[in-house]
């Protein structure tokens, strides 16, 4: 069982965990081995007076951070906002990141009423299109040699969830 809360200043540890994990990084657009503990505390600190990106910590039973969970660029004319999730190693394969993703999606359709919900993701990055496919994200369609990271131009692949499509309660 996990819950969402505030990112907090002693998540920056666990941050930094998964943000220089050179294996876990292949398959992020942005490089962040040049974080550092005051950026990322610059990060969490500001993440608390954001109106339009909504951070959160995945955090254990017992308040272990786990991740990151994100509502990015929302949209409250439009209604929608960007999804993005992080995970330290130990968290993946645990359930943790689905269970997230359905809090977070509650919260995006029921509390800020939004009627869509997207994300992005590099092409080849096959676990994570599996999970998203997973949680209900439907693949929209895909940018070609749009995003240049790990030293190529690499394609994009454009999913979303809506309101409608996903579920007509709470979850």
């Amino acid at each position: 069982m996990v819950h969402l809360r505030k990112l907090q200043l002693k998540d920056a540890e666990g941050m930094l965990e998964w943000m220089h994990d050179s294996e876990l990084m292949k398959n992020f657009r942005f490089d962040a081995s040049n974080m550092t503990r005051q950026k990322v505390e610059l990060f969490i600190n500001n993440s608390h007076h954001d109106d339009v990106n909504y951070h959160f910590a995945i955090a254990s039973e017992k308040d272990e951070y786990l991740g990151t969970i994100s509502l990015k660029n929302i949209d409250l004319d439009s209604r929608n906002g960007e999804y993005a999730i992080a995970l330290r190693r130990t968290a993946i394969g645990t359930g943790a990141a689905l269970e997230a993703t359905k809090l977070l999606l509650s919260k995006a359709f029921f509390e800020l009423m939004l009627e869509k919900v997207y994300l992005n993701v590099l092409t080849n990055n096959k676990r994570a299109i599996r999970f998203y496919e997973k949680s209900g994200f439907v693949k929209e369609g895909v940018f070609k040699k749009h995003v240049f990271a790990h030293q190529q131009l690499n394609d994009l692949s454009w999913y979303a969830i809506f309101k409608e499509g996903h579920v007509n309660e709470k979850i």
